[in-house]
């Protein structure tokens, strides 16, 4: 995949990653609905992402941590911080980049807290919460 370069609303902050594959996910779960003002749309950066500007974070579970620019609020990142094999991964916000970065929806999270006002259409993968949940839990065990 091409390294892709975005920015947030205001332009205080500006990002480059390389997608880790051709795909984005949709989060539905609680704490994405309150972050991104519905579901969080995002792909896999692989290591060395950069971004420059007034970025802030805040932990917002014992496995991760969320990114915003200082200025405008905009969602950049979720990063897992918990130890294990997914110890590092990020997340980025689709909408930082042009065309969501050229990728299609392959996964949604967390399906069954979905607000029952929209669906995405598509053969693609759906997760529960608990599917979710016992995911991240082998992750934080180093196990799976």
């Amino acid at each position: 995949m091409s390294e892709l370069q975005g920015q947030c609303m205001c332009g205080a902050v500006s990002v480059t990653a390389t997608p880790v594959q051709a795909s984005l996910t949709a989060c539905h779960c609680a704490m994405c609905q309150r972050w991104a003002s519905g579901p969080f749309l995002s792909f896999q950066a692989d290591t060395g992402y950069a971004a420059l500007g007034p970025v802030r974070t805040y932990q917002s579970s014992q496995w991760a941590e969320r990114a915003f620019c200082g200025e405008c609020g905009s969602v950049l990142w979720y990063r897992m911080t918990a130890p294990g094999r997914m110890h590092g991964q990020t997340q980025m916000s689709a909408g930082l980049f042009e065309n969501a970065g050229g990728t299609e929806l392959k996964l949604e999270f967390f399906i069954d807290e979905k607000p029952a006002g929209y669906a995405f259409a598509g053969a693609h993968r759906r997760m529960t919460g608990e599917e979710c949940r016992a995911m991240f839990a082998e992750t934080a065990d180093g196990e799976a």
